[in-house]
């Protein structure tokens, strides 16, 4: 199948060689003609540092020339520049698949939902789970979900990509699929605060399992089937990127619960894990929904507010009594 990957990043990368290596006619498109550069000369030391690539593959650095005929685009860029980009696939033919895990903040909408006011819903494909970059470039053994309304395209985008490294399951609730992807990164921030503040493997899985059902509940009023955080997109990629030294969120909050402050932070790593901007996105959502998110709020406090860690650990466990939902 002819395919555009938007975003030469570590997992637009990825997701390309996985594509190139299954037989597809893959294009790569990124906004910086030197990233594209440099992977077409089979390397993507940025992000991916050490693993080679494909040499045989195209990259284009003009949009409408890389999207052009393109049976299926995956979108590959960060939440807060999704719906500039996305606006510009209005009226194209083929299917999108968005591998971008984030909530937009104006709105509380996810990447699909941005997507859909491009293209009908029976084109529009969600991909999450427990998978980091370098290991799916590597060819370590992965396992992740794709979700559409439509069980057809679904199936499409499960053949696209499947190979025997890069197992793909598929779902028809994008929502929930994408809910749990978007909200364990603010869930691994808080888990990296408690590896900064010496906590140990108690604290990190009670906080991981009443994260959950936060997780679920927020899911659930947005529109969601409770059962899919329990599967690859919810708690497969809650329990990766909370446990694993691999993960920036859980290092962006154990920095956190060191002490550095965020304006340090930030001035080290101007582009910050996507749990950053998603703790806020999350926040308000969870305020519009009426939904209590605890967690979430002793995230956002950190991060946005400067609430200091140990504090919001201690406004965590002293709550009032409640039954375990």
């Amino acid at each position: 199948m002819r395919t555009t990957v938007l975003g030469a990043g570590a997992w637009g990368t990825a997701l390309a060689k996985t594509l190139q290596e299954n037989g597809n006619a893959v294009t790569l498109w990124d906004i910086n003609p030197a990233s594209l550069a440099e992977v077409q000369a089979g390397r993507n030391e940025r992000y991916l540092p050490g693993v080679p690539l494909p040499a045989d593959w195209k990259t284009q650095a003009d949009f409408s020339k890389a999207v052009g005929g393109a049976e299926c685009v995956v979108l590959a860029i960060p939440s807060q520049a999704f719906r500039e980009v996305s606006a510009r696939l209005k009226g194209h033919p083929g299917i999108f698949v968005s591998v971008t895990k984030g909530i937009e903040f104006a709105t509380g909408d996810t990447m699909s939902r941005i997507l859909r006011e491009q293209a009908p819903a029976d084109r529009v494909v969600a991909l999450s789970g427990p998978s980091f970059a370098r290991e799916v470039a590597l060819g370590v053994p992965t396992t992740v979900v794709c979700a559409c309304e439509n069980d057809g395209t679904a199936k499409t985008v499960q053949g696209l990509f499947h190979r025997p490294e890069f197992r793909i399951y598929r779902s028809t609730d994008i929502l929930g699929v994408e809910y749990g992807g978007a909200l364990k990164n603010v869930i691994a921030v808080g888990a990296g605060v408690s590896d900064g503040l010496g906590y140990g493997d108690n604290t990190k899985a009670g906080l991981v399992t009443r994260a959950l059902a936060e997780m679920r509940r927020l899911g659930v009023a947005c529109g969601a089937q409770a059962e899919t955080f329990s599967g690859l997109s919810g708690l497969g990629d809650l329990m990766l990127t909370c446990f694993s030294r691999q993960s920036r969120n859980r290092d962006l909050g154990e920095r956190l619960g060191r002490g550095e402050t965020m304006a340090a932070i930030q001035a080290s790593h101007p582009k910050l894990a996507e749990g950053y901007p998603t703790a806020r996105s999350a926040h308000r959502l969870a305020r519009e929904k009426n939904v209590s998110t605890p967690i979430i709020d002793e995230v956002f406090a950190m991060l946005y507010e400067g609430k200091e860690p140990k504090r919001a650990v201690r406004d965590l466990i002293t709550r009032s009594f409640k039954a375990e939902d």
